[in-house]
């Protein structure tokens, strides 16, 4: 009987020690894919710590609540006719107020927020 084609193969790729170098490949690329999926969540990971489009969204929106509460917390202020918006720490104040003293109050308590670059007051009197 004539050896078969795949077992003339086999033997040589064994004899050569193919099977060895075979293996190896294979866990080195088991190890690479594995590094790379590591290395892809730590990426992202680091992304979302950046100063990027998402990273900016998440301290404008804690920023807008900070102010809101500032702003709740003080007892001359009526909170419920300020409008208050947040775009990359430039805070812009809307709405109504009772006094020219209210404008500037609420100015002030808005600018003590952490966070806060600079105030945009649009606020108008009743």
């Amino acid at each position: 009987m004539l050896p078969n084609r795949s077992d003339e193969a086999k033997k040589i790729f064994l004899s050569h020690g193919f099977d060895k170098h075979l293996r190896k490949m294979k866990q080195l690329g088991t190890t690479a894919l594995l590094a790379a999926l590591f290395l892809g969540q730590l990426a992202g990971c680091a992304m979302s710590g950046s100063v990027g489009p998402t990273a900016q969204a998440v301290d404008d929106a804690t920023i807008t609540a900070g102010v809101k509460a500032a702003i709740v917390r003080d007892p001359a202020l009526k909170a419920t006719e300020i409008d208050v918006g947040t775009e990359q720490g430039v805070v812009k104040l809307s709405g109504f107020v009772g006094s020219a003293d209210s404008v500037a109050a609420v100015a002030s308590v808005a600018r003590t927020v952490k966070g806060v670059r600079s105030v945009r007051n649009d606020l108008r009197l009743k």
